[in-house]
């Protein structure tokens, strides 16, 4: 029988490239519900072509229009609200459910489909970094399986395989720098969002995308890593890679190294936790070895602030992630509107590290306490910068 997922944020850079992969298997998958936040109209486009049971649309807004485009599919049902998402990913068809929401807001989702024992493939990286110590107790609790879709955790992963129980001594996480690793600190100062946005080697959303140019995508990345694969943040290198060819690598007790290599594309790590353990036949283009060379640096931790303090959120631990992202998404969004400068938004992320209240629990409402908090603490700074 066909294997049945759930994407939440089918619209998104990850979602349209997952449903590539599952038309690409039409005979091995089937898409029984898509979600979106705002993209009603995509995702109407989305549902007429591939006809899930449901869709959800989270802004409620949207609802009555989304309707109104799928009122001659009435084998599609129509769903609206955040709710409707913690309740859809529960639906008894499901086999698997990709998380590509983006933000906080794909971490209520994420908990009810482990609750209801699906498995997870996960591209909302926010979720660990948020909650990821309730996270994994839950995928215990359940027994869950969480396949990482981030190309680097995915190559760490497909390096683990068959290792077993050997120990990790290191974990080489690479990053290729953004558009802003050759810049002097003085020449940071004056960039724009439509300079940040334009990303070297990857195509991804707009948040994402200034999450890379500051490298606060790679701090995510580290705290995910530590989740993910049971190791302490001090053994995790971020190592600079322009070339995005070596997507991670892990360095074992003897010193062999063993890491994955591929041309930047998401879909293969997107089909591989579809897939795994089996490894499909996909469509694209393949790697050449003579045609690239590999380069790696030291990431500078002065002019990339945002790593810095993912790292110290980590050791911290408690709520200090989650504060760390919820700022984040404060000054991403901010920054994006012309509303701070680049430099501005880990100075914000740090002031507000330092002034929102500690909890060292790992309890989902804490976790939604110190969201709303840390969201009011780092509006207030962008907007003092304004006066």
């Amino acid at each position: 029988m066909k294997k049945q997922i759930c994407i939440l944020g089918s619209t998104g850079s990850i979602g349209t490239q997952a449903l590539d992969v599952i038309e690409q298997h039409a005979d091995l998958y089937e898409v029984y519900c898509l979600t979106a936040n705002n993209r009603y109209k995509e995702l109407a486009e989305q549902a007429r072509k591939f006809r899930p049971a449901a869709v959800v649309i989270a802004n409620e807004a949207h609802y009555e229009p989304l309707c109104q485009l799928l009122n001659d599919c009435p084998d599609v049902k129509v769903y609206a609200g955040k709710a409707a998402l913690d309740e859809i990913v529960s639906a008894t068809p499901i086999d698997m459910v990709l998380t590509a929401m983006v933000g906080f807001a794909g971490l209520s989702p994420t908990i009810h489909a482990i609750q209801a024992r699906k498995k997870i493939c996960l591209a909302n990286k926010e979720t660990l970094v948020v909650a990821g110590e309730l996270i994994c107790k839950l995928a215990q609790q359940h027994h869950v399986p969480i396949l990482p879709v981030d190309s680097e955790h995915s190559a760490i992963f497909q390096s683990l395989v068959g290792e077993n129980d050997n120990e990790i001594e290191k974990i080489l996480l690479t990053a290729s720098g953004g558009p802003f690793r050759t810049y002097t600190l003085e020449r940071m100062r004056h960039v724009t969002a439509a300079d940040a946005l334009k990303h070297p080697t990857w195509e991804m959303g707009a948040k994402i995308t200034i999450d890379s140019a500051s490298m606060m995508n790679k701090g995510f990345e580290v705290i995910e890593a530590k989740w993910l694969f049971g190791v302490p943040v001090e053994k995790i290198q971020v190592l600079v890679h322009p070339q995005s060819i070596v997507h991670s690598a892990v360095q074992f007790a003897d010193g062999g190294i063993k890491a994955q290599l591929g041309v930047p594309d998401m879909r293969l790590p997107i089909q591989y936790a579809f897939s795994f353990p089996e490894r499909l036949p996909l469509h694209g283009q393949r790697l050449d070895m003579f045609k690239q060379p590999l380069e790696f640096f030291e990431p500078d931790m002065g002019k990339f602030k945002c790593l810095a303090l993912a790292y110290e959120a980590m050791r911290q631990g408690g709520n200090m992630p989650c504060v760390l992202n919820a700022a984040n998404e404060v000054v991403n969004e901010a920054f994006r509107h012309g509303k701070c400068s680049f430099l501005d938004m880990g100075n914000i992320i740090e002031k507000t590290m330092q002034r929102v209240s500690y909890d060292k629990s790992s309890q989902f409402q804490i976790y939604v306490d110190t969201d709303a908090e840390t969201r009011r603490v780092a509006e207030e700074m962008v907007h003092e910068l304004r006066r």
